[in-house]
């Protein structure tokens, strides 16, 4: 085994703050006079030149060194070509650096066989060096943009995931314990960052407030409108207790700030004493009322404004329920009946209601988990394209 760096400093020179990282290839031939007229070849390339003169040392010095190129001969004592490619594509730390077969093997099948071992290409001896030269900067350079590609979608996958831990610390911590209530939420993104979000708070009186909200699409942008909607929600002072007004406050301070996105939601407010819920709606869907005096569950039949964000509202319509023992609300965002499975169906309203009405329980926990096994059930292999975010709220 040896090991021999080409190029350097030329004499006098003075080394500056600038670092250029030298790429490094590694020669593989058993014959030294093959070595010699490659180093030669490749020595103007100002690359670091690694040699291995048989498969075995090959292998030892890929795993530790890992060069950014390797030129590999087959007819070699011991393991051939042919393996050390098959044994550098099987290991992980090794698999992705770049394998050029150099030989005096120029059979079709030869050629055939080294390319499904992996081999990026494939050069007759004897060879031409400005050819040689040629395909080796060809995939030196491939190799290094894929790598700047891996490390850019490296640094975007951390900061999405920063992002989607910021988002998630939005949403709240604790659900509220209220006398006579039980309540259960679910909150699944399809990606790192979403745009469904949801919230309550406890009002004067015993007043529970409701939201739950889907910003478009469930990106980056998304998830800003998201957090802008929490807190328009979190900072309004007034008009908490009325569904319009405070649908009202955040569409207005939306469509100060927001030029192409817009955000669905449905802002709900219960009074314990009067067993009543007063609903509000913008372009969301319709939460769904099981009945247990009926064992039905159906849509609320409310009227709906225009989506938020993309004008003012004259009016915004509230909608009341009266809530008896036993009753269930439940409050989602689309994701949830857009979810298709594998033969382009979607889940559907009829199936959401379906599921819910034949709950096997009166948890909303267990409610929660029986619906996003159907879904998943349904879904089958096919991931989904949306977020997803559902509140149960069980009346005792």
């Amino acid at each position: 085994m040896g090991l021999r760096p080409w190029g350097g400093l030329p004499k006098g020179a003075v080394m500056t703050a600038t670092i250029k990282i030298t790429e490094s290839i590694l020669l593989v031939d058993d014959q030294p006079v093959n070595l010699q007229v490659l180093m030669h070849t490749l020595e103007r390339l100002g690359c670091k030149l690694l040699v291995a003169k048989n498969g075995e040392t090959a292998l030892t010095i890929a795993q530790k060194a890992r060069p950014d190129l390797i030129l590999l001969d087959i007819m070699m004592p011991g393991i051939d070509g042919f393996e050390v490619c098959r044994r550098l594509k099987a290991d992980p730390s090794t698999q992705k650096i770049p394998v050029i077969f150099l030989s005096a093997l120029d059979d079709t099948g030869d050629k055939v066989r080294g390319l499904q071992l992996g081999a990026v290409d494939y050069v007759a001896k004897p060879f031409q060096p400005e050819e040689v030269i040629a395909r080796v900067n060809t995939h030196l350079t491939i190799h290094r943009l894929s790598r700047e590609v891996q490390q850019q979608r490296d640094e975007l996958e951390h900061e999405l995931q920063v992002v989607s831990q910021l988002q998630r610390n939005l949403l709240p911590e604790r659900l509220p314990q209220v006398p006579g209530l039980r309540l259960a939420v679910h909150y699944e993104t399809s990606r790192y960052a979403g745009g469904d979000y949801y919230d309550f708070m406890t009002l004067p009186g015993g007043l529970l407030a409701v939201l739950i909200a889907d910003a478009e699409g469930h990106s980056a942008p998304a998830a800003v409108m998201m957090a802008m909607t929490c807190a328009l929600f979190r900072s309004c002072s007034t008009g908490l207790a009325e569904p319009d007004r405070m649908l009202s406050f955040i569409n207005e301070n939306l469509c100060k700030v927001n030029r192409d996105s817009f955000v669905t939601a449905v802002y709900a407010v219960y009074d314990p004493a009067r067993r009543t819920l007063r609903i509000a709606c913008a372009g969301h869907p319709l939460p769904i009322l099981y009945r247990f005096s009926e064992k039905a569950a159906a849509e609320i039949p409310c009227d709906s404004v225009l989506l938020m964000g993309l004008g003012p509202y004259a009016d915004v319509p509230v909608t009341e329920v009266t809530l008896h023992p036993g009753d269930r609300i439940l409050f989602y965002t689309d994701g949830v009946t857009d979810r298709f499975n594998a033969s382009q169906e979607r889940y559907g309203t009829n199936r959401l209601l379906g599921q819910f009405s034949n709950a096997a329980s009166d948890d909303p926990e267990v409610i929660l988990k029986e619906i996003v096994d159907d879904i998943s059930k349904f879904a089958g292999d096919c991931p989904a394209d949306d977020d997803q975010a559902m509140v149960i709220i069980v009346v005792d």
